[in-house]
């Protein structure tokens, strides 16, 4: 491998350096959105719980001690109950946007890494046929020895560019799926935490 990374020529520092930082923010999206994963539907019924049981400082309290997006949107709105439930629907719309955002947060650098690796590959190609051409015109010769040099280093940056480009999409798809899952997750819990307000409301 390390031969054929000298092999490839200038271009491969380029591409390595654009998958060490697309690694990097990989893990720290990795990391992060482990971090925001927590069970909503036995949040939603413990915030339910405690909301009939000890009220809702006891509540407020709970998603104080608890993580992730759930939590924080569940935070903002019960903060808020004391001055009606219309401003409990905006806080956590308000909350909601903003975990959004904190979920989405760097995904740009993958997809940066994504498009720039295959480039710097391509460009690296045609450094390369630049080379062999330069050496047939040098020797006035085509014999595939003399050729052979610049075409491998073309085809090893094309091919360590992509290689690239695939791994950091991987990360992508699966960090992708992720957020989706736990927007939805804050989407349908937020409106059930609403609808079990207006309840408590109504016996009041």
């Amino acid at each position: 491998m390390v031969e054929y990374f000298v092999n490839g020529g200038p271009f491969m520092w380029p591409i390595l350096f654009a998958f060490l930082f697309g690694l990097a923010f990989s893990f720290e999206r990795f990391f992060s959105l482990i971090m925001s994963s927590i069970n909503s539907k036995k949040f939603f019924t413990e915030i339910s719980g405690t909301l009939d049981n000890e009220g809702v400082d006891a509540a407020i309290e709970l998603c104080e001690r608890s993580r992730g997006p759930v939590a924080e949107i569940f935070h903002a709105g019960l903060t808020r109950l004391h001055r009606g439930l219309s401003e409990v629907e905006k806080a956590i719309q308000n909350a909601g946007a903003v975990e959004m955002a904190f979920l989405e947060k760097n995904m740009i650098w993958l997809n940066a890494v994504i498009t720039i690796a295959p480039m710097l590959g391509f460009t690296g190609t045609v450094a390369g046929m630049i080379v062999a051409f330069d050496a047939i015109a040098a020797a006035n010769d085509i014999s595939p020895a003399i050729v052979a040099g610049g075409i491998s280093q073309a085809l090893l940056t094309t091919a360590f560019g992509l290689i690239v480009a695939m791994i950091i999409q991987i990360f992508q798809n699966f960090f992708v799926s992720r957020i989706d899952r736990l927007i939805l997750e804050m989407e349908e819990q937020s409106v059930q935490l609403v609808d079990r307000l207006y309840e408590l409301e109504a016996k009041k």
